[in-house]
């Protein structure tokens, strides 16, 4: 069962213009990464309660916390991020969502970076593996995501990381395009990947490209991994994240008048695997 969510930043700015549009796309699920173009941590008290009350007037829940957490150099200090991941605890329970997306971590700061992630390694489970727990104590679930540059951009390491840490309140977060845009077959991706994967961000893009495609039209393989999570019985999210017109490190854009041509194209695969939405 895929319950379809939404980054609702790619949208707009602006929280009326997102819920507007996915209600006519027939979503309810938003995972929360900013409004405003504040991000979700870093948003007042007071900015979180008048958003919870408009969710909740609209009739709509979060699929997850959208943080950055992770997304730092691995040299930087520890503690200031944990405070920050703890904020993203904090506002699981004022959302009800027992769900945060989080990184595993950029290279060291002002390096020339090779790719050699064998002297930070142990660094990086350790700090994974910090999070995991608290998590765990909170009645939390970390999804990682394979974002380009972190640790975990490849799926040999995805899989370190959650053999390493090995606790079920971390598990990952598929994203097709992300193994495309970093140079990684997205089926391997996938068959590494899939026995930890509990969540998936959907965007499909083409090899060299500056900017996501509509699903299904992409180098993602999307069919693939949505035909084998239908196999293997997956129930959770589906986040759409199409980044139709273009994304970073802190986030993307679509649109509201691309939004839902992704949300029909992803439908589409969806039935065509056999998968139902619920």
């Amino acid at each position: 069962m895929f319950t379809i969510s939404a980054f609702a930043d790619e949208i707009s700015p602006d929280p009326k213009v997102q819920i507007a549009v996915l209600i006519k796309c027939g979503v309810r699920h938003i995972e929360f990464r900013s409004i405003y173009q504040t991000n979700v941590l870093a948003l007042s008290d007071d900015q979180i309660k008048e958003f919870k009350k408009f969710l909740d007037d609209e009739g709509f829940k979060l699929s997850a916390i959208g943080s950055p957490i992770g997304k730092v150099p691995i040299d930087s200090p520890f503690e200031p991020h944990l405070d920050k991941f703890k904020r993203a605890i904090e506002l699981c329970s004022v959302f009800g969502t027992p769900n945060i997306r989080i990184f595993s971590y950029y290279p060291p700061a002002q390096t020339a970076w090779n790719n050699d992630w064998a002297p930070w390694r142990e660094e990086v489970i350790r700090r994974m593996r910090v999070k995991a727990e608290m998590a765990a104590a909170a009645g939390v679930k970390l999804f990682h995501e394979n974002e380009h540059k972190i640790y975990g951009d490849e799926p040999g390491r995805v899989a370190d990381i959650m053999k390493s840490v090995n606790n079920p309140a971390l598990r990952a977060a598929y994203d097709a395009a992300n193994w495309v845009f970093s140079g990684y077959d997205p089926v391997k991706g996938w068959e590494l990947t899939k026995d930890y994967t509990e969540h998936l961000h959907i965007k499909d893009w083409k090899t060299g490209g500056d900017h996501g495609v509509i699903p299904g039209t992409g180098d993602g393989r999307m069919s693939y991994s949505i035909a084998d999570a239908v196999k293997r019985g997956y129930k959770g999210f589906a986040t759409m994240e199409p980044h139709l017109r273009g994304g970073g490190p802190t986030g993307g854009h679509t649109g509201p008048d691309l939004f839902p041509l992704a949300v029909e194209a992803f439908r589409k695969i969806l039935i065509d695997c056999g998968g139902q939405e619920g």
